[in-house]
């Protein structure tokens, strides 16, 4: 058990890429979350934002998840705080969207002139390709997994 405990904290300490990749996801994604959690920027809100899932037939459990990795993994990510498990939740949740929210029928490119019928998946795949780095090396420099990892040893 404490192998694994080890292996999930484990990050390169002196990663500034890490680091890098680290805040670059979480301040993307932590405005998304904002919206849903607390109804900033124009957001719904906790409860508003259930409600809309809901009425897109998503169950109640899968809507709070959607919420928690959107809000507070971006939290966790930008810390460095599990930051594997939080890149993970984030990768499922835009990786869900990207492939159910029907923007892989929408072609590659992000709708900037209102030619597409919607967003296309670039953004997602910069997205997933940050937090699966993160998931595979950890948070690097300045992360809280540093910190507990240096503690471990």
């Amino acid at each position: 058990m404490n192998t694994i405990i080890k292996k999930f904290f484990a990050t390169d300490t002196q990663s500034w890429s890490l680091l890098i990749s680290r805040l670059a996801l979480g301040i993307v994604i932590l405005p998304h979350g904002m919206q849903k959690a607390l109804g900033m920027y124009g957001g719904y809100g906790f409860e508003g934002t259930l409600g809309f899932f809901q009425s897109m037939g998503m169950p109640l459990l899968l809507g709070v998840l959607v919420i928690l990795a959107e809000f507070v993994g971006a939290i966790g990510v930008i810390l460095g705080a599990g930051t594997r498990f939080m890149a993970f939740s984030i990768f499922l949740t835009l990786g869900g969207a990207m492939f159910l929210g029907g923007h892989v029928d929408n072609g590659f490119f992000m709708n900037w002139f209102g030619a597409q019928a919607g967003e296309g998946i670039e953004y997602f795949l910069l997205v997933l390709g940050l937090a699966a780095s993160l998931m595979i090396s950890g948070g690097g420099k300045f992360s809280v997994d540093g910190f507990v990892s240096e503690k471990l040893k």
